[in-house]
């Protein structure tokens, strides 16, 4: 088998990818390990709609499980600011049903032209001055497909990336750890994705992302440095679901689990006839943990380079790099200052927290990101942000 780009793993990173690369003319397949699509999810499930437009997704009712007016950040005094969608950043406004969402990207994929095998491993790369294809086990037998680029749209858990010589690895500080129940017989705030901030949740943060006005994903993320024995994750979500009168006495219905990077960019996802993007190039927010926005985005731009590259039959590093600095154009500075925030946010306390808060809910901002929120402690607690002054 010969493709122009094979692609290993079919989330939206890889539909993204192959998408726009055959729309623009290339052979592509994805290789999925799951038997199912998008199952089992890992995922808090929170997408904003601002950003779905740009990377050709359409808003479908089939995959919106509930609409919000935008989040609530709760301090750990219980004090709060609530900010529209709008500026709410790229994970509120609607919460999805993941395995729905990436199927039907899957299929917008294949409509452009893609193939897609599924419960298909991959095992290896194939090397010749370069990378030259995948070895994978299908439920057909071993597999050897050629091709001029192999991408790694493998997630988190990403094996392309070490196979084909780019570090990917990850320092325990840059991995947060997460556990999400999703309950019913409860009362979530029917308006408001929820992230509530403190101690209650070591180095993370406990999020409420409503599914209808008696269900909702309730998790915890906590840096992976700061556990300490097992089963630490389960104590602290639990603790705090006892003290939420909302949740108290809620049916728990799922269980998933799994870790996310909150690192630095990387400094490389490109080599010769290979290509990182999404998880897999640890192009998470370091912030909220979210990575569904960045890797649509990256992917659009990883398809329409590879279509270009496949025209020009140059799969090259250098070819590539037009990938390389694309998405880094597009998100590396955001990500760059988003990690030196969170190297900050695990170090304070309580106190300081509620501080944050309540100078930020007298505050009318226009756009919730980083370097807003940095300008305004500058301003009202100029000594928090001492470390951070080349960044605002």
């Amino acid at each position: 088998m010969h493709y122009d780009v094979v692609i290993v793993g079919a989330g939206p990173a890889g539909s993204i990818t192959a998408k726009y690369a055959a729309q623009g003319g290339a052979s592509v397949i994805m290789l999925e390990k799951r038997q199912e699509i998008g199952s089992p999810v890992r995922c808090g499930e929170g997408i904003a709609r601002e950003w779905i437009d740009e990377v050709g997704i359409k808003l479908d009712q089939k995959w919106i499980a509930y609409e919000v007016e935008g989040a609530k950040v709760v301090s750990p005094n219980g004090n709060s600011f609530c900010i529209n969608e709008r500026i709410a950043g790229d994970e509120v406004g609607t919460v999805i049903e993941r395995d729905l969402f990436d199927r039907a990207l899957v299929e917008d994929a294949v409509r452009a032209g893609a193939d897609v095998m599924v419960k298909t491993a991959v095992t290896g790369l194939s090397k010749d001055g370069g990378v030259k294809g995948v070895v994978a086990d299908s439920p057909r037998g071993r597999l050897e497909i050629s091709a001029g680029a192999v991408v790694g749209a493998d997630g988190f858990e990403s094996q392309v990336g070490c196979w084909g010589g780019i570090d990917t690895r990850l320092k325990p500080r840059d991995v947060t750890t997460c556990l999400q129940y999703r309950m019913t017989n409860i009362r979530p705030d029917p308006e408001y994705c929820e992230f509530i901030l403190g101690s209650g949740a070591p180095g993370g943060y406990v999020w409420v992302f409503p599914k209808s006005e008696e269900s909702a994903n309730v998790g915890l993320g906590m840096q992976l440095r700061k556990l300490k024995k097992k089963g630490e994750l389960r104590y602290w979500l639990d603790k705090y679901i006892e003290k939420d009168e909302r949740l108290k006495g809620g049916k728990v219905i799922e269980i998933v689990s799994g870790a996310v990077s909150t690192c630095a960019p990387i400094d490389k996802t490109v080599s010769d006839g290979l290509l990182l993007v999404g998880d897999a190039a640890r192009m998470v927010d370091p912030i909220t943990g979210g990575g569904i926005a960045n890797a649509c985005k990256a992917g659009r731009v990883a398809g329409e380079v590879l279509a270009e590259a496949a025209q020009a039959k140059d799969f090259s590093a250098e070819m590539l790099d037009k990938y390389e600095k694309g998405w880094r154009k597009r998100l590396e500075e955001a990500l760059f200052r988003n990690w030196m925030a969170k190297e900050k946010l695990v170090t304070l306390s309580d106190e300081t927290f509620d501080k944050i808060i309540e100078v930020l809910s007298r505050e009318n901002l226009d756009h919730l990101s980083v370097l807003n929120i940095l300008k305004v402690i500058q301003r009202e607690l100029p000594e928090l942000v001492e470390e951070f002054m080349d960044l605002i």
